[in-house]
């Protein structure tokens, strides 16, 4: 380490992880760590085990055997809801917003773990709940701002395109308030701009919110672009955990892509 340079912390860890459906093995023994304020992007062809991964790692899925560790927790065997109010936020491939309602309330309905605000008291304007929701709006409009939709706050979201409704599904996982952010292919059925677009606040994610974030995209220019380190997959077992630069040139890497000769 570097002479007055910071060490960075271990925000998440996964030790020896085994998934298996049956007799079909879907993740081998996969270990890595996130560090804090890191970029950790996650690769493979199909079939890697990648989605089940982070299915793993956001409690969808409870893995046969090893261990989930976030902030130095075991958090294996924790249920999905509390996943989230520890910090752990989510972003999934396919589109999981309530269509009927507008940006500004998709992005509030993302706060909801953090609110302490019953319905009753809500609707009988009890003043902590009025301050509460003050509050949650604050936090909505800010993430508007940052991820400038402010001209399409009130839209029907059903109404927006596929690459707005992907803006906004972050703006609701940032909502949470999250200490680390998974995020499943953010830019698949994207077109070149959409994708630069989200590429940099996921820049803008790491280096102003300090959240560490992991990614999985299958687009290999951006994720060489932003990623601190790789972790590559293949048929469910870590064949690569290296820099960008070692990662292109890893035999191995290139193989599970390209096939041999």
């Amino acid at each position: 380490m570097e002479k007055g340079k910071k060490k960075r912390t271990i925000s998440l860890s996964v030790e020896n992880i085994f998934l298996s459906f049956g007799r079909v093995d879907v993740l081998r023994d996969v270990s890595f760590n996130v560090k804090e304020g890191e970029i950790l992007s996650i690769i493979g062809p199909n079939g890697a085990g990648k989605t089940s991964l982070m299915n793993c790692l956001s409690g969808f899925y409870r893995p046969t055997s090893g261990t989930v560790r976030f902030l130095n927790e075991d958090i294996t065997q924790v249920p999905i809801h509390r996943r989230a109010s520890l910090g752990i936020a989510r972003t999934f491939q396919g589109i999981q917003l309530f269509e009927g309602m507008s940006v500004f309330e998709n992005i509030m309905a993302g706060r909801h773990v953090r609110m302490k605000t019953n319905i009753l008291q809500s609707s009988l304007h009890w003043p902590w709940a009025i301050k509460e929701e003050s509050q949650v709006r604050r936090v909505a409009e800010e993430i508007i701002d940052f991820l400038e939709i402010e001209s399409i706050r009130d839209e029907p979201v059903g109404e927006l395109g596929y690459g707005l409704r992907k803006r906004i599904d972050l703006g609701r996982a940032l909502a949470l308030d999250p200490t680390i952010l998974i995020m499943d292919e953010p830019m698949a059925g994207m077109n070149v701009e959409e994708k630069e677009d989200i590429a940099r606040f996921i820049l803008d994610i790491q280096e102003e919110r300090k959240i560490p974030v992991i990614l999985v995209e299958h687009d290999m220019e951006v994720v060489m672009d932003i990623s601190h380190r790789v972790v590559v997959l293949e048929w469910g077992k870590i064949i690569a955990d290296d820099i960008p630069d070692k990662i292109r040139k890893n035999p191995k890497v290139i193989k599970a892509y390209l096939g041999e000769e």
